[in-house]
């Protein structure tokens, strides 16, 4: 009896033989045995083996991509202002553009964060009668106050911590810092250590006299935030300058610009800002990109060449693969996940996955319209 398998392969074989100039008798396609029955969880292996030959051959373009990439400015954000590495014609050209006294400044500006780190595990767990009590999450302040205030073990870490800016408010003056930044430097030094010896004499704190010190030194800490973006300003710029002369203006036309940041500076990034102007307006929206981590990476260069390798590559993809579907080429050249609208559709919300992105996760949670 003829089966629908062994009809359908004898039709093959007779369209392949006569196509050849044969008769379908001389055909040995007509003969051949059927194909033996496979199980479920073989078949579905086969289906999966695709996606891997699939992984496969698209981490060996990415591999030879990143060798080919540039030219490419990574910008490593760090204490003093970020490392920055040009990758250009195979070569890499690192420079640390920004002056001291952004360090410096920064240094002196992050004491109240120094004393807030020291004590925080000793706060009360529950939110007092302070102007801004609104805007304290009462279960994060319970999380971070962990020990609570039944205990006098942070005294000791806190009298460390100001061993240290004594000594640097002795030297201050030594520093040769501008006289403005040395002013603020000294008042923020000066008014830390009264509260830590107000504190450790009382062997008592709370969030309302912290905010009390924290108040009085917040306009030097603005001044310290001046001094430093000044000087990242500064030294950017004039390297951004230096080398754009250096790999020509056509060349910089074409430049890729990937910032390695912590989540919580990737929103209106220091480096991103200063760099945005300076690229190509055209393309800047493309080619500036910002990559948030939880922690900066061991290997910087290599995490961002294989980022953007990926992302050149998907560039390219997108507009070949999708070539009857622009919305989801854009997708896949952005950082839209494909099935992000198929999802959507699916929950029944009634927004785009561009818009659901930029009323979410992607949107920065402070309202930096605020004066301050």
């Amino acid at each position: 009896m003829a089966t629908r398998r062994t009809f359908i392969g004898g039709a093959g074989g007779i369209g392949a033989a006569t196509i050849l100039g044969h008769t379908a008798a001389e055909s040995s396609a007509a003969s051949a045995p059927a194909a033996a029955a496979v199980d479920t969880q073989t078949a579905r292996d086969s289906l999966r083996a695709v996606n891997a030959a699939m992984r496969t051959n698209y981490a060996a373009l990415k591999a030879d991509l990143v060798k080919n990439l540039g030219p490419v400015v990574i910008v490593q954000n760090d204490a003093k202002g970020g490392t920055f590495t040009l990758v250009h014609k195979g070569k890499q050209y690192v420079e640390h553009p920004v002056a001291e006294d952004f360090e410096l400044a920064k240094s002196i500006a992050h004491v109240p964060l120094g004393i807030y780190s020291t004590i925080a595990e000793y706060l009360s767990g529950k939110v007092p009668n302070v102007s801004n009590a609104d805007r304290i999450d009462a279960h994060d302040l319970d999380m971070v106050a962990m020990k609570g205030p039944g205990t006098d073990a942070w005294t000791t870490p806190l009298q460390a911590f100001a061993d240290k800016l004594a000594t640097a408010k002795n030297n201050l003056a030594a520093a040769d810092l501008p006289q403005e930044l040395q002013n603020s430097c000294a008042k923020i030094l000066g008014e830390a250590l009264t509260f830590i010896a107000d504190s450790i004499r009382a062997r008592a704190f709370d969030i309302a006299s912290f905010q009390d010190f924290a108040r009085r030194v917040h306009p030097s800490i603005r001044i310290n935030m001046q001094h430093a973006a000044a000087a990242q300003i500064s030294g950017v710029q004039g390297l951004c300058r230096k080398w754009r002369a250096q790999i020509g203006e056509a060349a910089w036309a074409d430049l890729y610009t990937v910032v390695l940041s912590i989540w919580t500076t990737s929103v209106l990034n220091q480096a991103e800002i200063i760099i945005r102007p300076m690229m190509n307006q055209k393309k800047v929206n493309t080619h500036l990109i910002d990559i948030p981590t939880a922690q900066l990476p061991s290997d910087p260069i290599g995490v961002a060449l294989d980022n953007l390798a990926r992302i050149v590559q998907d560039n390219i993809a997108a507009e070949l693969v999708f070539v009857a579907d622009t919305k989801v080429a854009d997708a896949l050249k952005g950082k839209q996940d494909l099935l992000s609208d198929e999802i959507l559709k699916e929950l029944g919300t009634p927004v785009s996955g561009a818009a659901f992105r930029s009323a979410g996760k992607a949107k920065c949670p402070v309202d930096h319209g605020v004066s301050i």
